[in-house]
């Protein structure tokens, strides 16, 4: 396959991370219809019907699985059953802005978590930059600023946190099976195994199921409908192409735009109001993040 432009690599990250901190807005409006564990069965479903058919026009559906790959994938599948959840749930309690922003310390965790697990590079070489980002986790996560937090941020914030926890652990691990699969494999395959597990869910987290689908408003089947071809299947596919011809390291930066995106479209769609604090505790996951990313170039030079 040839390889993408870097231009056309730069346009799929930047198009990419845009529609993800659109997606931050897009999943505060469809709890308005929709419960948490519905929106994520409803988005899955809908990403699946199209990531299948895509991935059997281009690989021809001959991709074969052993059982160590199936239980690597299911592992996986835990993990993006951890993210979807978690940060719809941490959503019930705080605002988008406020979530967009915590998820800018997303690569941070990835860092923090590979260093300890992995060990592709010494956890002193990363440990000032999460210090640095997690400040501004923690100051957007309080009360008294100017954002709509809603009545348990803390318990929002942490919410939103274990779900990027899941991300990076799902990403973490997706490294090994994709040395044999390859990333659209791994992206339907893992989604189809989470949507598995939350079928039991909808017993204890329903609302159109027992409303009815007449109660859902235009805007929220709109909603869902964003979620499902722009969030979750034209996005990760726009990240995974961009990622092919610029490389993992390079696109990585192109996370810190989401929580930018979905601080503004917060403001735009949803009137939310950003403060002062907001805007530092973005600076400062911001700094963070550079900060990981100059100590971990610099440790892979000096070795």
């Amino acid at each position: 396959m040839e390889k993408p432009s870097a231009s056309a690599a730069y346009a799929a990250l930047t198009m990419s991370a845009l529609v993800w901190g659109g997606s931050i807005v897009g999943q505060k409006l469809a709890l308005g219809a929709f419960s948490a564990v519905e929106t994520s069965l409803f988005r899955g479903i809908g990403a699946l019907a199209i990531l299948i058919p895509l991935w059997w026009w281009t690989e021809g559906g001959h991709t074969t699985f052993t059982a160590r790959d199936l239980k690597l994938l299911s592992l996986l599948g835990l993990g993006v059953l951890g993210n979807h959840l978690l940060t719809l749930f941490g959503l019930r309690y705080v605002g988008a802005s406020t979530a967009g922003v915590l998820i800018g310390a997303s690569p941070v965790i990835t860092a923090l978590l590979s260093s300890l697990l992995v060990r592709d590079i010494p956890f002193r070489k990363v440990a000032g930059g999460c210090a640095v980002s997690f400040a501004g986790v923690a100051l957007v996560s309080g009360v008294g600023g100017d954002a709509p937090l809603g009545e348990h941020p803390w318990l929002g914030g942490t919410l939103v946190i274990l779900g990027l926890v899941s991300w990076a652990l799902y990403s973490i691990g997706g490294r090994q099976v994709m040395e044999r699969l390859s990333p659209l494999t791994v992206n339907w395959t893992t989604l189809l195994l989470s949507l598995l597990l939350q079928i039991p869910l909808l017993w204890t987290d329903r609302k159109m199921l027992l409303t009815g689908p007449s109660t859902v408003p235009v805007s929220g089947w709109l909603t869902l409908l964003y979620l499902i071809v722009f969030a979750t299947a034209f996005g990760q596919q726009a990240w995974l192409y961009g990622v092919q011809g610029v490389g993992a390291s390079r696109a990585g930066v192109f996370v810190n735009l989401i929580p930018v995106s979905a601080l503004l479209l917060s403001a735009l769609v949803l009137g939310e109001t950003i403060g002062l604090r907001e805007c530092l505790g973005i600076l400062l996951i911001l700094a963070g993040v550079w900060l990981v990313g100059w100590q971990s170039a610099r440790g892979k030079r000096a070795g």
